[in-house]
């Protein structure tokens, strides 16, 4: 949610500042604006609510320059999303700007604090309360003769503050330098040849520099054009982790495509090839980063999958593997609820995190209550150096590049491989697969980009179809097996971004219930199991499709090329290549995103801009 730009150096501030809020647009924002100190010392700002392009048009009724400034969009949780309330907001003199990211939990204490000192409020939101508190703070040093120091004074308001927050502030008495400071909410650093950058992740700077530093939890950095300074909260000097950003500006780029999920989807093939590199070494599963020894995984006796959105339906599909290849019970929970109900951990439970982001505020937290359990924690993240990944004791690293539609599709295809790994990598070190099976299994998914590509050269019949079915009122996915997180995921990818009701269901359920919402014409997805790996649920699902077509459904039939049985009762055959049963996902999810992606079209929505969505959800 929420992204965050902020630059020091010879360039126009606005410019960089600018396009950089453009580059994060797909995080989710229902407002945006800018802060820019002028040469001559004067802060200039400007915001507005909606697109980017509404402050384009502010700005463009404006004269602003000078080459240090910051620039946000808002993803509203405090206060409506009006002009109002969109950042930057300033304090009473005008003297200090703020952007942030979070919620600030104790802000109704400190806003009453600020009230009673006579300090009066311009917005509904808790951000304004941070630049009154530094602007006081730094009014009450000045009185007691110290120096007049930003980074200092934004340290002391840090250590007050509650909750999750960026936060990233100017000073038009200092107009060199900018500070920020983060807690459980993503910023990073990037360094230029005489500038510096900040964003809220590093396709904000992408277009400048490869350089890139990641900022701790409860940490201060400040920037000039000659470098930067990181501290903690009570101003001790750390050295912060130097990076360098392993894709260019084309990959944040359409390319050609009509919009950036189509690019995404096309991208697959690429993305789990490049997350599958390097696991599989002198015939043995490694682990990106491995700190945990064999000897742990070992003795791992349950293990439990946390995750949100399209990485729970990852997840389960890492439940169905592991618990096949090992033996070991797993259990799958949403993040949201997992350290709410208080679920049993020892030193014995293998916790396994995913998010794409690695800032997803529910897994983070779900993270900490496993440590604090001793439980041990592997991260499945795309984000390199986020904060799930560093207070976890291992991460798999997915490599599926810069995401920029906010529905998940690389990601969602990069986490399930990274998932097999994972069920590979627990079977091998306790030793119940051999090792030419786990060898075995390893080449197939080393197969799959290509089985991926193949499925997407069918896309454009799957295009036809949803304009086709685009008008419908509602559409129900049905599932087996694995072919139950796609069922999900399809419904997800729908509701997402068609605003459509949507369902996933088990296709053994349908009957208990799901079966009355079944009419003449609605559409039914059905992901048919293979008749060779699965030959069982391969029957029961060919009577599943008998009975909803019997009551007037329009039957669109995921399934394996050559399955006739399935191709005799489908209205609509989506053909597939066959797989392992296992890693079937990578493909089977393939036509439903496009199906998602080209209703959303057809009904005249924004593919890559869903509303009232944000890539990253960094608050509770």
């Amino acid at each position: 949610m929420c992204g965050i730009v902020g630059y020091v150096g010879p360039r126009s501030a606005l410019g960089v500042v600018v396009e950089g809020l453009r580059r994060l647009e797909y995080r989710g924002y229902d407002s945006a604006g800018v802060a820019i100190i002028s040469d001559e010392g004067a802060m200039q700002t400007a915001k507005k609510a909606g697109r980017i392009e509404n402050l384009d048009a502010e700005l463009a009724e404006l004269t602003i320059s000078g080459s240090t400034g910051m620039g946000h969009t808002r993803w509203a949780t405090h206060g409506a999303p009006n002009d109002r309330n969109a950042h930057p907001h300033c304090d009473v003199t005008g003297r200090i700007a703020v952007v942030h990211n979070g919620i600030i939990e104790n802000y109704a204490e400190l806003q009453a604090e600020l009230e009673q000192s006579g300090v009066e409020f311009s917005s509904d939101t808790d951000s304004e309360t941070v630049a009154h508190l530094v602007a006081a703070e730094l009014a009450k040093t000045a009185a007691n003769g110290g120096a007049d120091d930003l980074a200092t004074a934004v340290r002391t308001i840090c250590r007050r503050l509650q909750g999750a927050f960026t936060l990233v502030l100017l000073d038009r008495d200092h107009p060199d330098s900018v500070v920020a400071a983060r807690r459980n909410s993503p910023l990073v650093l990037g360094i230029g040849d005489g500038e510096m950058f900040l964003g809220s992740d590093v396709a904000a700077f992408i277009e400048f520099t490869k350089q890139a530093v990641e900022l701790g939890q409860d940490q201060l950095v400040e920037i000039t054009r000659e470098g930067y300074a990181i501290t903690d909260f009570y101003g001790a000097p750390v050295e912060g982790k130097r990076f360098t950003i392993d894709w260019d500006l084309s990959a944040a780029e359409k390319g050609g495509y009509d919009y950036f999920m189509l690019k995404e989807i096309q991208e697959q093939p690429t993305a789990v090839a490049d997350t599958l590199r390097s696991h599989f070494v002198d015939g043995k599963i490694v682990l990106d980063e491995q700190r945990l020894d064999a000897g742990v995984l070992r003795e791992v006796d349950k293990v439990y999958v946390v995750a949100c959105g399209t990485a729970y339906h990852a997840g389960l599909i890492a439940k169905y593997a592991i618990e096949h290849w090992t033996r070991i019970p797993v259990e799958i929970e949403f993040a949201s609820e997992f350290r709410y109900r208080d679920p049993v951990l020892n030193r014995q439970t293998l916790v396994v995190a995913i998010s794409q982001s690695g800032e997803t505020a529910d897994t983070l937290e779900a993270v900490r209550h496993a440590k604090d359990q001793r439980a041990t924690v592997l991260a499945i993240c795309n984000t390199n150096g986020a904060q799930i990944p560093r207070e976890s004791d291992a991460v798999l690293y997915t490599h599926a590049g810069p995401e920029i539609g906010v529905a998940a599709t690389k990601t969602f295809t990069a986490q399930v491989s990274a998932g097999l790994i994972v069920g590979l990598a627990l079977a091998q070190a306790r030793g119940t697969k051999y090792g030419d099976e786990i060898a075995a299994e390893f080449r197939a998914l080393e197969s799959m980009p290509e089985h991926i590509a193949k499925t997407l050269e069918g896309i454009e019949d799957v295009r036809t179809l949803a304009r086709e079915i685009a008008d419908s009122k509602a559409i129900l996915f049905l599932g087996r097996h694995v072919g139950y997180p796609v069922a999900m995921e399809g419904a997800l990818k729908l509701k997402e971004l068609a605003y459509m009701h949507a369902e996933g269901f088990p296709a053994g359920e349908l009957k208990h219930g799901p079966i009355a919402l079944v009419e003449s014409g609605l559409p039914v997805v059905v992901v048919m199991p293979s008749p060779m790996g699965r030959p069982l649920l391969h029957q029961k699902m060919l009577s599943n499709i008998a009975e909803i077509s019997a009551r007037g459904a329009r039957t669109i039939v995921i399934a394996t090329e050559g399955d006739e049985l399935a191709a005799k009762h489908a209205a609509h055959l989506i053909e597939v290549p066959a797989v392992p049963t296992l890693m079937s996902p990578l493909v089977s999810t393939i036509p439903l995103q496009v199906l998602a992606a080209e209703i959303a079209q057809a009904r005249g929505y924004d593919v890559d801009k869903p509303r009232n969505l944000a890539k990253s959800v960094t608050v509770e």
